[in-house]
């Protein structure tokens, strides 16, 4: 018989890291892939990309809406938690994959290991700013098999208590995305979104969950350096997470031309705009984690990346205006030599992240990791 696997897949973002391993798995003959998508996919104003899964062509899709627009993170815990056990007692999946730091992971997290199912962590043993890397180490140690992104989140993992011989380095799946060849033009990802910028900037700003009493005047400041910088910019909707609303609001409110923004742009679309642009601006982890990839400087603000992988082509600064206009301005201004230097510092793959993951859940011994977990002492 075949293995049921269900991915599950909450934002544009995950979606992204994952794509590759839900394609590999499909075309293996002994697994039956299913897809939970939930979270964002399922809201209009963030871009229903849903419909991204299913343009795709994947089978299995199981949509499932788990948040009003006023609830909290708990409550969105609450209600995936709910939604994805009444799933998996009559889909009864073998095996669970989760990636990253979301509430709907940890949802899945806390549902596998109660119903002795077998859960694969993607990207684990990584820190950051914000209560993300609280939710990440708690996914953590919900899971029973770990694909890393490198050795130094193997090793926080390993110092965390979890067995070494459950912990495998893959890479970051996106990356099997990112230096593929079939990505559209740039040409075709301008036009599917009508935009017309000879050059431009990419801008992402997320709200900090566990500081958000600074945030109107933050998102103030940002909006108004981009556009008192006079530079392109295609920026994208915040996540879901509390006080995206806050930053919508003031996105909405712009009528500059020279900087436009979308509820949601196609991954492979953002992939083409990213490896094009002069430099990425905000708090995403699109900056620290891709942009280095293609040689694409970052200037990141404040501290929601704080403490995460970094390489020379990342700038920090503040996020008061001023600062802000600074960093811009001496981005602009280096060349591309200057700007980029040992992008590549850290290292998230070589493109075989997928390959990996499947070559290592065909192995009848992965199958045989033990539900019971122990704290390692080793």
């Amino acid at each position: 018989m075949k293995k049921k696997i269900v991915f599950l897949t909450g934002t544009r973002a995950d979606y992204g890291k994952i794509k590759s391993i839900i394609s590999l798995a499909s075309q293996e003959a002994e697994f039956q892939v299913n897809i939970f998508a939930t979270g964002m996919h399922l809201s209009k104003q963030y871009g229903l990309t849903i419909n991204e899964i299913y343009k795709d062509q994947f089978k299995n899709i199981y949509p499932f809406i788990n948040q009003n627009s006023h609830d909290g993170m708990d409550s969105v815990l609450a209600k995936t938690i709910l939604g994805f056990s009444d799933y998996v007692k009559e889909h009864q999946p073998q095996l669970i994959f989760i990636h990253g730091d979301r509430v709907e992971a940890l949802a899945a997290a806390i549902v596998g290991a109660m119903n002795n199912i077998l859960v694969a962590h993607i990207e684990g043993g990584e820190v950051s700013g914000t209560i993300d890397e609280s939710i990440r180490h708690s996914i953590s140690k919900l899971s029973h098999f770990h694909f890393t992104a490198n050795q130094e989140a193997k090793e926080r993992l390993i110092r965390m208590g979890e067995a070494k011989q459950e912990i495998q380095v893959v890479g970051s799946p996106d990356i099997d995305i990112m230096l593929t060849s079939t990505l559209p033009t740039l040409n075709e990802s301008l036009q599917k979104y009508d935009l017309n910028f000879k050059d431009y900037a990419i801008a992402i700003f997320h709200p900090i969950t566990t500081d958000l009493e600074p945030l109107e005047k933050d998102i103030t400041a940002f909006l108004n350096a981009l556009e008192e910088s006079e530079e392109n910019y295609i920026g994208i909707y915040p996540n879901n997470d509390h006080g995206s609303s806050t930053i919508i609001n003031s996105i909405e409110l712009l009528s500059n031309k020279k900087v436009r923004f979308f509820p949601s742009i196609r991954f492979e679309n953002f992939l083409t705009l990213l490896k094009n642009s002069k430099f990425i601006i905000g708090n995403s982890s699109a900056g620290i984690r891709e942009a280095p990839v293609y040689e694409i400087p970052t200037i990141n603000i404040g501290n929601r990346q704080k403490n995460r992988s970094t390489a020379s082509s990342i700038y920090n600064c503040s996020s008061d205006k001023a600062t802000i206009l600074s960093s811009i301005r001496k981005v602009i201004t280096l060349t591309k030599e200057e700007s980029t230097h040992n992008t590549k510092d850290i290292s998230f793959g070589s493109g075989q992240s997928a390959e990996k993951i499947i070559s290592t859940i065909k192995q009848s011994s992965f199958w045989k990791t033990p539900m019971q977990k122990h704290f390692n002492n080793d």
